[in-house]
């Protein structure tokens, strides 16, 4: 029996089957141009080098360059706010430090919300930051620069990176967890602090551990403690805080990739399966070692779980300590 089917029923199906079928072949094509990937500090921080690790190993698995882009300025703030603008194609990227999530809390008027106008894709690393003394101070434990700092309040003193960074932040933490009372120094950047503290004019700090293991392999520094959950590769010998009675004072330093808000899920589940890969590569695991850092990937659910719980802790103690960027 011959049915005459409608011009306009089959001119119908015909575009639904081709919709079906460009689903896959449009997400498979991703990226199909080069991709910029944003820095928003100056060439040559953590956020860069990782950055280009990850772009060396992606441009060569896409046949498409994902290019290193600086947009510096305003602790990060510059480039987060040209990202959070971007179209969601995909083809804006944005790699951050756990300072991203904390200049949420530290400025009250940023044109963006750190958490809500971003996408995240992966986790890439983690690393602990080391705290550590000029040989001058008579304390070789945790517990005895507590003992030391209640005999003295406010005597001690500790340098960071400047007002509102981890080198900081940790140290408020510090603080407030242990009870006792310093005097904090801020410099302008992580060379000076690290400078004045080696020539004993700063008596502690919360350093970067990769900037730090040279002094104390010299002598020139003492190591007490590591705040990561798990002892810190280049400091296999130094417990961490947890181990030295304080759990409460865990903290560190991460690194994310994340795009504009509105990200298609498929380009965000391709993106965070390719940095997954990436991190596994030996070659890749081992420089990022080297540096003191650990290789994490991770999904886009375990990375925004991560930042809103970082938001809800470092909150409090910007708002203990009264910390303002503004």
């Amino acid at each position: 029996m011959y049915v005459r089917i409608p011009l306009w029923w089959s001119l119908g199906f015909v575009y639904l089957c081709g919709l079906v079928l460009a689903g896959p072949v449009l997400a498979q094509a991703y990226p199909s141009k080069p991709v910029k990937l944003f820095v928003g500090q100056p060439p040559g921080g953590g956020n860069d080098v990782i950055g280009r690790i990850l772009a060396d190993k992606l441009s060569a698995m896409w046949g498409q360059p994902l290019l290193v882009e600086h947009r510096p300025g305003a602790t990060g703030n510059i480039a987060a706010a040209f990202v959070a603008k971007s179209a969601p194609d995909g083809y804006t990227l944005y790699i951050v430090a756990s300072s991203h999530v904390t200049n949420g809390a530290l400025y009250s008027k940023l044109p963006f919300d750190s958490i809500r106008d971003f996408s995240p894709i992966s986790q890439v690393t983690s690393y602990s930051l080391v705290l550590v003394a000029h040989p001058s101070v008579p304390a070789t434990t945790l517990e005895e620069l507590i003992a030391l700092a209640k005999a003295n309040p406010g005597k001690l003193t500790f340098n960071s990176a400047g007002n509102g960074t981890a080198t900081h932040l940790t140290a408020e933490l510090f603080r407030i967890a242990t009870g006792i009372d310093f005097l904090h120094i801020p410099y302008k950047g992580a060379a000076g602090a690290s400078n004045d503290l080696l020539a004993g004019h700063v008596q502690l700090a919360f350093s970067n551990p990769i900037v730090a293991l040279r002094p104390v392999q010299a002598g020139r520094l003492r190591a007490l403690v590591t705040t990561g959950a798990r002892r810190s590769s280049l400091f296999p010998n130094i417990p961490t805080v947890g181990e030295a009675g304080y759990p409460g004072l865990e903290a560190g330093n991460w690194h994310a990739i994340l795009g504009p808000a509105g990200l298609p899920s498929d380009i965000v589940s391709r993106l965070s399966t390719d940095i997954i890969a990436v991190l596994q590569m030996p070659g890749v695991r081992e420089r990022l070692t080297a540096m003191g850092v650990e290789p994490i990937g991770s999904t886009p659910e375990q990375l925004a779980t991560l930042m809103r719980s970082e938001l809800k802790k470092w909150t409090k103690v910007i708002r203990a300590a009264k910390i303002t960027l503004d």
